[in-house]
């Protein structure tokens, strides 16, 4: 079954693999080098925007995101080869880091000012801001996602949990929406909601464009 999987999702799994592995063995190195920080943060990187995106905090975290992107990713590498589908999902996934950088700038904003105010509280909520690590290929995950929706919008797809079946596009419009409300809710607050958002959204303009000027296919 491996070597049916199309050669650049295959090889996108196996980087991810090998830099999982490695971060197992060799620890806080690879999240300091290599995941993403805030941009004034002083561990920030722009190459970042990038490395991130093959970085993971956990077994369950790569499992999803490397489940997903072969179920999703062969499927739009298949109709749209392997550098158009590159492109799109790098795209989407620096897009995901650009719009969460950008949320976490409204937020450092704010911390600031509160902190010029002699608030300490928020002085340890910015010190956390500029000293936590994002990682994980989520962002253009999501991406896919949407894409999938997008091409195969009437394609029926089946849940786990809950077991339902919904057509494709149903079914990112409801990751879509409960994406933007625990973004704004601050609910499960570890998981860049944004980040994911970022790269829907990014995907959908992508896509626009490419419906526009005829580029979808070639």
């Amino acid at each position: 079954m491996f070597n049916r999987i199309p050669p650049v999702v295959k090889n996108l799994i196996i980087i991810n693999i090998i830099m999982f592995v490695a971060t197992l063995a060799i620890g806080d190195f690879m999240y300091e080098k290599l995941a993403l920080f805030y941009f004034e943060s002083p561990l920030f990187r722009p190459y970042q925007l990038l490395t991130h995106m093959f970085m993971h905090g956990n077994f369950v975290h790569i499992l999803f995101n490397m489940y997903t992107l072969y179920m999703f990713g062969a499927v739009l590498e298949n109709v749209w080869g392997g550098k158009k589908f590159l492109l799109y999902y790098f795209v989407t996934g620096i897009g995901a880091a650009l719009l969460h950088s950008g949320v976490l700038y409204l937020q450092a904003s704010g911390l600031e000012s509160a902190v010029t105010a002699g608030n300490m509280i928020a002085y340890e909520h910015l010190r956390i801001l500029y000293s936590t690590p994002t990682v994980g290929a989520s962002g253009a995950i999501y991406g896919l996602l949407l894409a999938y929706g997008m091409l195969f919008p009437n394609n029926v797809m089946g849940l786990v949990f809950p077991p339902v079946m919904m057509k494709a596009k149903y079914f990112v419009l409801i990751f879509g929406a409960i994406e933007l409300l625990l973004g704004l809710t601050g609910r499960n607050s570890g998981v860049a909601h944004f980040a994911h958002l970022g790269g829907m959204i990014f995907g959908f303009f992508l896509i626009l464009y490419w419906k526009k000027h005829n580029r979808m296919y070639y």
